[in-house]
């Protein structure tokens, strides 16, 4: 199938915020971690990212996040929830990107994230010593730590 239309239009993505927690029976913020992807690749090469990427034509948004988070940290299985959408006009510099952030609470422990793709690292971050983040990914956590409240 042909894909054309005369105006321009943005590019999609989807990134996963997997939060995970140390100690399971802890709310405390020192026992919450951040899963992050060092880039490999420009924008924002060596930077810290979510792990995230492209939507394929042939694929939902779930099916785009749990796919990316696959391919750049050969976790899968993790329950995604969709967090929100971040459109800000200039928050890709490659294109106009709008994204759609998915995120998901683990037993860390459980779950050892090995970098794949196009990532050149993946490790998890504990919550209140984070690096700098590329994109606008620090504002998803920060509405994914709003999020997680609500729960807990």
């Amino acid at each position: 199938m042909s894909y054309t239309y005369q105006y321009p239009h943005a590019a999609l993505t989807c990134d996963s915020l997997i939060f995970g927690r140390e100690n399971s029976k802890s709310r405390e913020d020192n026992n919450l971690f951040v899963l992050l992807i060092q880039r490999a690749n420009e924008p924002y090469q060596g930077c810290w990212a979510l792990p995230g990427g492209f939507m394929e034509m042939d694929e939902t948004l779930e099916e785009c996040a749990a796919r990316e988070l696959m391919e750049e940290t050969q976790l899968s299985g993790i329950e995604l929830h969709q967090l929100r959408a971040y459109s800000t006009v200039n928050r890709d510099p490659r294109e106009r990107v709008v994204t759609v952030t998915f995120w998901g609470v683990v037993d860390k422990s459980a779950y050892t994230a090995v970098a794949g793709d196009d990532a050149a690292q993946a490790k998890w971050f504990n919550i209140e010593a984070l690096p700098p983040l590329a994109f606008d990914h620090a504002q998803m956590i920060a509405d994914g730590l709003e999020a997680l409240k609500e729960l807990y």
